[in-house]
Parts: C-alpha cells; sequence; structure tokens
C-alpha cells in the first residue's frame, strides 16, 4: 500500500479525473486556449486527449499544473 502523500495534491486523482474536471471547468475551446494542442482544439475526446497526454509528459505537466493552480485543498 501506497503511503500517505499529504502534501501531494495529485495523490489519489488520476488523469482522467483531471481532464474530466478541466473540460466541465472550461470546456474544450478555453482548455485549448490555455494549452495549445491538437487533441484539444481538433476533434476533443477524452479518449484521444488521454492517449495523447500519456505518452507526452510536457503536455501531461501541463495540464497538472492547470488544474493544481485552479483547485483549493480540501476540494
Amino acid at each position: 500500500m501506497a503511503p500517505d502523500q499529504p502534501n501531494n495534491p495529485l495523490h489519489g486523482v488520476t488523469l482522467e479525473m483531471i481532464l474530466t474536471h478541466l473540460v466541465k471547468k472550461y470546456g474544450w475551446k478555453d482548455l485549448g486556449r490555455f494549452i495549445n494542442i491538437k487533441c484539444f482544439n481538433e476533434n476533443p475526446s477524452i479518449s484521444s486527449s488521454l492517449k495523447f497526454l500519456r505518452t507526452t509528459p510536457w503536455a501531461r505537466k501541463k495540464v497538472e499544473d492547470l488544474y493544481t493552480a485552479g483547485i483549493d485543498i480540501g476540494d
């Protein structure tokens, strides 16, 4: 079992959960403006975006950074 990580806001949060939250909060159009990547701007879907983000560390980091910047601890 993994130890608790109280200082890690992404602990226990999957990439799919992050992406779903961001799409719900901002929509694809604004998300594509914040992070200008093709999978957000051309025929976006959760599935295609997850495939890209799982294989592209720099893009995943941008998504995670946007998520952590917009959350409050205890949210």
